[in-house]
């Protein structure tokens, strides 16, 4: 496939059948780069969920010289930790408000919101919350030259729904989502995605700019153990002693064996927006989540930001490094 500019668009010539097809405007090409200097985010985050959605809350307060944090949304979750969507959003509710305390950051409890109490009945249909409306308002104050950067950690129903009711944002505004599994992975049976298969594809198909970072086969490898974090994060303040508690507790839950490590995964969505040495990315046309939990292909498809290898050394001690700070 070969590529030429036409006007304000990217158009891709197929050199088997000589035919051109429109998709991708230079905008949104420019979406999808890395932002160079300080920008404004909010987090969509199902925070009681796992241990690693505290872990990306805390980083990306800690990371207030270049992430500017406008809004925290608390997104729908249903597993043993919970008894449905609902109820895993208002407890993922109360767990941000927990750690803007232990971050001693009560003046950022006013930016937080309640999100989608199901997920999306279908791909035409939002779901209502706050967060959601909230979206849809803040990111019609930026631009696509000066977009507003959306990091999602969770079930995308939220930010969906904020699509789905006001299309016009999907251009002022870039989203970064730690969703699906590897185009290599045999499935595409991940939790954040196949709760709401609707929302992604809403997400994967709308044309927003989109950075993909996929868990099994790509992030999975941004793992901890008891040892690093006794050795980086014991004792250096409240945050960090629960943080190391907590993982501590799930990693042993979770692991047959004495020796286990933890994902902690969701920090790396947040990191993408920080440093180039973190992880690789390159462009590739957005795939199609189907609801048998695969992948379908079209080349003719707008490009994303597809995450492929995570520095994993590199991104860890920033992380350690900004979470000790007092």
């Amino acid at each position: 496939i070969a590529s030429c500019l036409v006007g304000s668009e990217m158009c891709i010539r197929d050199r088997y059948t000589g035919g051109i097809r429109m998709n991708n405007d230079l905008g949104l090409l420019n979406r999808l780069n890395k932002p160079a200097g300080p920008v404004d985010v909010v987090l969509d985050t199902d925070t009681y969920n796992e241990i690693d959605d505290q872990y990306a809350l805390s980083y990306l307060v800690k990371s207030g010289d270049k992430l500017h944090l406008k809004a925290v949304y608390a997104a729908p979750f249903f597993n043993e930790k919970s008894t449905g969507p609902e109820d895993g959003m208002e407890k993922s509710y109360q767990e941000i408000l927990h750690i803007l305390t232990l971050l001693e950051k009560e003046e950022y409890k006013e930016r937080v919101y309640k999100g989608s109490a199901g997920y999306l009945p279908d791909e035409q249909t939002p779901v209502e919350s706050a967060a959601a409306r909230h979206l849809t308002e803040l990111a019609m104050e930026y631009t696509p030259e000066k977009p507003l950067y959306v990091v999602a950690i969770g079930a995308i129903t939220n930010v969906a729904s904020a699509l789905l009711m006001r299309p016009e944002i999907k251009e002022r505004m870039v989203l970064v989502w730690l969703g699906g599994n590897s185009l290599e992975w045999p499935d595409n049976k991940e939790f954040n995605l196949f709760q709401d298969v609707a929302a992604a594809r809403v997400v994967f198909g709308c044309g927003v700019a989109l950075v993909q970072l996929p868990c099994m086969g790509v992030v999975s490898s941004f793992t901890t153990g008891a040892g690093e974090l006794e050795m980086f994060l014991r004792g250096k303040n409240k945050l960090c002693d629960y943080l190391v508690d907590y993982t501590e507790k799930e990693g042993a839950l979770g692991s047959k064996n004495s020796c286990w490590t933890r994902v902690i995964w969701d920090v790396t969505a947040v990191a993408w927006l920080l440093d180039e040495s973190f992880m690789e990315d390159k462009l590739i046309p957005s795939p199609i989540p189907q609801y048998d939990h695969h992948y379908s292909f079209d080349p003719t498809r707008h490009f994303i930001r597809y995450v492929y290898h995570i520095n994993r050394d590199n991104l860890f001690e920033d992380l350690f490094r900004k979470l000790a700070e007092s």
